[in-house]
């Protein structure tokens, strides 16, 4: 008879081949134990120095700023490649002080605006789904929504097994349940229970279950999963959105549910939320994740490659 499997446990990994994790984990939590003016002027070095360091990733963020913001100059456009380097380094620090000092920290320097639309949705008793982003606040976001209320959240395991242990238990301090990313019976049992859950939209996917959207003006493979969900369970969908601001504290923001969602359109319901998230990004450009390929996937076929030369 074979053993129940059993969850992981911190002294499961002390073989030397997770001694540099061990030592990568402590350098983040000596990090999430300073200032939090300290981990940006921290943030900035270390997010200039992979500007230059990382060609692809700078690329890719080029390429993305390019399609969405036409409008800029050169210089302009390199100005926000740089600025969005700085707040993704900024963000892993602050990912380092949401899993490791915990939400106390930022209550009294983060404000809510549009609270009141997170309560008309959660009054209903149908569950909420957060339309959320891949802001460089990603982890950080989490933990200032549970000042305010609680919610689940999808999560991509990580390959380095104790590094997803301490990320899985150091999420699960401000989202609960933490689902797998393809665990939407989960997802839909917990919206159908009454709870709110954190879920982002805007990574292209491929083609399987997507319609092209504009996503600033661009097409954009775009997932039909949220309005299906939305259907079957009847939850509103409240965009959130999540930003440090210029006086060294957080912004969170809660907009009125989307209106006649979910529509029966695949390509009406994928614009609407692209256009929520798009609007949500218009605040702080540069705090977007412009790293990865938001639009590799193309109308045109394989032979159409935006990303391609570096």
């Amino acid at each position: 008879m074979s053993e129940e499997k059993r969850d992981p446990t911190y002294s499961d990994f002390i073989h030397p081949r997770y001694w540099a994790t061990w030592m990568g984990i402590a350098v983040l939590w000596l990090i999430a134990h300073v200032p939090l003016s300290w981990q940006r002027a921290l943030g900035v070095l270390l997010g200039r120095a992979a500007y230059y360091l990382l060609p692809k990733r700078r690329h890719i963020a080029e390429v993305n700023i390019n399609l969405c913001f036409p409008e800029l100059s050169a210089i302009q456009k390199e100005a926000l490649v740089k600025s969005a380097f700085d707040n993704n380094a900024i963000g892993y620090f602050e990912a380092a002080s949401a899993w490791f000092t915990g939400k106390e920290r930022f209550r009294s320097i983060t404000k809510a605006h549009g609270l009141e639309n997170l309560q008309a949705a959660q009054a209903k008793g149908k569950g909420v789904i957060l339309l959320g982003g891949h802001f460089t606040t990603l982890d950080l976001g989490g933990a200032l929504f549970d000042i305010y209320s609680r919610a689940a959240s999808m999560q991509r395991d990580h390959d380095n097994p104790l590094f997803n242990l301490v990320m899985t238990r150091a999420r699960s301090k401000f989202c609960h349940p933490i689902l797998s990313k393809d665990d939407l019976r989960g997802l839909i049992r917990h919206l159908k229970s009454g709870g709110t859950i954190w879920y982002a939209t805007d990574q292209d996917y491929g083609r399987r279950s997507s319609v092209f959207a504009p996503f600033f003006n661009v097409p954009a493979a775009t997932i039909t999963t949220t309005s299906r969900i939305a259907q079957k369970t009847g939850a509103p969908v409240v965009p959130f959105s999540h930003f440090r601001n210029e006086n060294g504290g957080y912004d969170v923001y809660f907009e009125p549910a989307l209106s006649d969602y979910p529509s029966g359109d695949d390509l009406a319901d994928a614009t609407a939320t692209n256009l929520a998230i798009e609007n949500a990004i218009r605040r702080y450009p540069a705090q977007y994740l412009w790293m990865h390929r938001r639009f590799k996937t193309e109308q045109q076929g394989k032979s159409h490659r935006r990303y391609s030369g570096k």
